[in-house]
C-alpha cells in the first residue's frame, strides 16, 4: 500500500499523527484539528505546484508529509486558529465591507408637474 492510500484510509487527525510519526499535544489537536489538516493540505498543494508529489517515491512522499503536518502543527502552538485564518470564514470577517451604495437622484432628474 502506498503512503498516500495509507493516508486515504485514516480517518482523525491523531491517526496522520501517528502513521507519519509526529509528536503532539492532544490538548492543541483538539482545538485546532481541522486548521491544522487544512494548513497541511494547503502545503501539500504548495509542493504538488513545485512537481514534488509528482516525482517523489513512497519514501520522500512520506517524509514531505511527515515535514508539513509537522509545519501545519508548529504553526498552531504558536498561534491560535482565529488568528491563523485558514477558513474563509475567519478571512471573510476581517475583510474591509465595501461601503452600501446608496441610491443618488440628481435635482435636474425631478420635474414639477
Amino acid at each position: 500500500m502506498s503512503v498516500l492510500e495509507h493516508l486515504e484510509g485514516l480517518s482523525s487527525a491523531e491517526d496522520f499523527f501517528d502513521y507519519l510519526g509526529v509528536p503532539y499535544q492532544p490538548e492543541i489537536v483538539r482545538v485546532a484539528r481541522l486548521h491544522i489538516m487544512r494548513r497541511m493540505g494547503q502545503y501539500l498543494r504548495g509542493s504538488e505546484v513545485e512537481g514534488a508529489l509528482e516525482a517523489a517515491d513512497d519514501a520522500t512522499l512520506f517524509a514531505l508529509c511527515r515535514e508539513h503536518l509537522e509545519q501545519a502543527y508548529a504553526d498552531f502552538v504558536a498561534s491560535s486558529p482565529i488568528a491563523e485564518r485558514v477558513f474563509k470564514v475567519h478571512q471573510e470577517a476581517i475583510a474591509p465591507k465595501p461601503e452600501p451604495q446608496k441610491p443618488f437622484v440628481p435635482l435636474s432628474s425631478l420635474a414639477v408637474e
